[in-house]
């Protein structure tokens, strides 16, 4: 998954591509950056230049403004909770793998406890269990 992110993360498109692949004009991008709904890399230029995420992003607010009705104070909200619950869900991810892997390490734990318990206790024919070493 991180491999895709940063693929989709990469800067490829200047404005005037993007927009047509958004299907916008590029004053529209200009506007959604000032109003911080996007937020292209620049180059060493300082040009502009969208990833693939900032022409789906883009997609996701025109389809919110003209098929939804959302204004952009609406969009801007959904967007922030967006973010919001990815950065959650990344988090979430990581707790489970620490998890499992404090579980593994737990009953990696329990069974070489058990083997050294089994290891200090020895049968005697007549029922008894004697400690060795005793």
């Amino acid at each position: 998954m991180r491999s895709q992110r940063s693929h989709k993360d990469r800067p490829l498109y200047m404005i005037s591509v993007a927009a047509q692949l958004a299907g916008m004009h590029p004053q529209t991008l200009r506007i959604y950056e000032r109003k911080r709904l996007i937020k292209p890399k620049r180059s060493a230029g300082n040009t502009r230049l969208y990833s693939d995420a900032d022409i789906e992003r883009l997609r996701l607010i025109q389809r919110l403004t003209q098929e939804e009705g959302i204004n952009l104070a609406g969009v801007v909200r959904i967007l922030e909770l967006e973010d919001r619950i990815e950065c959650l869900q990344a988090e979430l991810e990581q707790a489970r793998l620490e998890l499992s892997q404090a579980e593994r390490r737990l009953a990696m734990e329990i069974q070489r406890m058990r083997q050294s318990m089994r290891a200090d206790i020895v049968h005697i024919p007549r029922g008894g269990i004697v400690r060795r070493g005793d």
